[in-house]
C-alpha cells in the first residue's frame, strides 16, 4: 500500500455490522468490484422487485465508507478523513452516457466510477484535497471534516447546473455506507493503476 494513497474502511455484510474489516484503498475496492466476489449477489438483486432490494442489499453486500477510517461506523467513530467523497446517482435514464460524461469532467477528476448494485445508478468517487488546499489558505481553521459538507454541496450544485444530475443528499454524511457490487467495467483512474 502506497503511504500517500488515501485509505478508508471496508465492512463485511450485513449493514448491521459496524466494525470495519480493514483499511483499504481505491485500488483494493476496484479489484473487489471487478472480481467475482459480489457477482452472484448483484445478479440476484437485479432479479428482485424494487420493494425487496433494500433489504437484500443490507444483508448481502459488503460495503465501505469512502470518506474515512472508522473505529466503528458512526458519527463518533471517525478516526481520520480520507479526503475522498462518493456521489451516488440513482435511477439514471442513461447510465452509460452519464458514466462517460463523469469520466471526462474537467474540474473533478474521476478516481473511481462504478455502476450501483441495482444497475440503474452510479457511484462516483473524487478527491476533495486539491479544493481543500486552496480553501485552507483562506480558512486555516478548517479541516477535511468540516469542509466535507461544503464541498458536497458545491459539487452537487455544479452537477445539477452543468449535467442536470441530482446526487443523493445522504452522501453528505461522512459515515455513509456504499455497497460494493460486481461491475467488471468499473473505471479506476490510470494514475492509481
Amino acid at each position: 500500500m502506497n503511504p500517500s494513497e488515501p485509505t478508508f474502511s471496508m465492512f463485511l455484510a450485513p449493514i448491521a455490522n459496524t466494525s470495519p474489516k480493514a483499511a483499504v484503498t481505491l485500488r483494493d475496492v476496484f479489484s473487489y468490484i471487478t472480481s467475482d466476489v459480489a457477482k452472484d449477489s448483484t445478479s440476484q438483486l437485479r432479479t428482485l422487485a424494487a420493494d425487496q432490494r433494500a433489504k437484500f442489499k443490507a444483508s448481502h453486500f459488503d460495503y465501505c465508507t469512502f470518506s474515512g477510517i472508522y473505529s466503528k461506523r458512526s458519527s463518533k467513530g471517525l478516526v481520520s478523513h480520507s479526503g475522498l467523497i462518493c456521489f451516488d446517482f440513482d435511477h439514471l435514464p442513461d447510465v452509460e452516457a452519464t458514466f462517460s460524461t463523469l469520466i471526462l469532467d474537467r474540474y473533478f477528476p474521476t478516481l473511481l466510477l462504478f455502476r450501483s448494485p441495482s444497475g440503474d445508478g452510479l457511484k462516483w468517487v473524487i478527491s476533495m484535497r486539491e479544493a481543500f488546499s486552496h480553501r485552507a489558505s483562506y480558512f486555516p481553521n478548517d479541516n477535511l471534516i468540516t469542509y466535507h459538507d461544503f464541498f458536497f454541496s458545491a459539487v452537487a450544485q455544479y452537477l445539477r447546473d452543468v449535467y442536470g444530475l441530482t446526487a443523493d443528499e445522504q452522501c453528505k454524511d461522512i459515515a455513509r455506507a456504499c455497497f460494493l457490487p460486481y461491475d467488471p467495467n468499473a473505471y479506476l483512474s490510470p494514475n492509481l493503476l
